[in-house]
């Protein structure tokens, strides 16, 4: 991936592969992004005293995985400032077989069991109703919420399709959408809906980028 995606006005920006020093700042801003986010709301039980910490768990366990299975995840920048995060699970890891062991131990230490049996099934029934036999899937896509609504959306969507020509044998590239604005943005970026998933008490919208044959 090139280092610089795209470039407007006097503004810097441009998209990296992440570094391993990078990696704190990343989950900072996920944990930022997804702090309201419906799934994890209902997975890590909210309402129940430690929600926080149990979500900053699973990020950074989370990422922990995605970096020593070399996995794309990709920083977008404005000048020096990190403004959004995307994570991908490429076609030769195929997330339900390719969870270490220690992630999962890791996993219920922190935020138990219930959460983490939640986390699986919720992968794997999205896995299960993606229409593709080797492809992408966004595990992790975000803006900080201070640069939301300045069209970095798009700037991060462009990175994406960057890793995924650079991926030959991929299809596409699939989601799972879980809320209206999500599925607009999605659909904005040529993302085809394939069919409602319920996981717990959320509903969202698996949708699938394909690749131009």
């Amino acid at each position: 991936m090139s280092d610089a995606v795209a470039t407007e006005s006097k503004l810097d920006i441009r998209a990296t592969y992440l570094s391993a020093e990078e990696i704190k700042l990343a989950a900072s801003l996920l944990f930022q992004a997804y702090h309201d986010d419906a799934v994890f709301l209902d997975i890590f039980n909210s309402s129940k005293e430690g929600y926080e910490q149990r979500l900053r768990a699973s990020i950074r366990e989370e990422l922990s995985v995605f970096w020593q299975a070399k996995q794309p995840m990709v920083g977008l920048y404005l000048g020096e400032s990190m403004v959004g995060v995307a994570c991908l699970n490429s076609p030769d890891d195929r997330i339900s077989s390719g969870r270490f062991w220690h992630w999962r131990l890791k996993m219920l230490l922190n935020t138990g069991y219930f959460s983490t049996k939640q986390m699986i099934e919720k992968e794997q029934r999205v896995l299960c109703a993606v229409p593709l036999k080797k492809f992408h899937m966004l595990s992790f896509i975000a803006i900080h919420p201070l640069h939301q609504h300045h069209g970095f959306g798009q700037y991060l969507m462009a990175a994406v399709n960057t890793v995924l020509e650079e991926h030959g044998d991929s299809e596409g590239v699939a989601v799972y959408a879980t809320s209206g604005k999500f599925r607009k943005f999605f659909e904005e970026a040529d993302y085809q809906f394939v069919e409602k998933i319920t996981v717990g008490q959320v509903s969202g919208a698996l949708m699938v980028y394909y690749r131009d044959k």
